[in-house]
């Protein structure tokens, strides 16, 4: 398998992880081990998950992560979407977010395929 890391998803996705970082540094204290938590732990999952895969062995395995890691994108949509909700993302910054989320799946579907 080849290095992660020269894999313009897994790019992305860290570019995206670590924009979430920021965006979420902004959100109310007592979300800390909420919200908060739940959206970085699904942003990193992304990375993560690819990474993963392509330390496994065969494309099988490989897939199954690329899957997961599609898996985490669904999450972490409804996340914006509860963040939106509350009040803590303003659309404008929602809507960015979730279109690089959804470009994120887009890539890691047509890996898998």
């Amino acid at each position: 398998m080849q290095n992660y890391k020269d894999l313009i998803v897994w790019r992305k996705a860290h570019e995206l992880t670590l924009q979430l970082y920021r965006v979420t540094a902004r959100f109310p204290r007592h979300e800390l081990f909420g919200l908060t938590s739940q959206i970085r732990r699904s942003a990193a999952s992304i990375g993560a998950n690819i990474a993963e895969g392509t330390g496994r062995k065969g494309h099988a395995e490989f897939h199954r992560f690329l899957q997961m890691a599609s898996g985490s994108t669904n999450e972490l949509e409804y996340h914006f979407v509860l963040s939106r909700d509350l009040g803590y993302l303003n659309c404008e910054l929602h809507d960015q977010l979730e279109g690089k989320v959804i470009e994120l799946r887009k890539m890691l579907s047509s890996l898998i395929n």
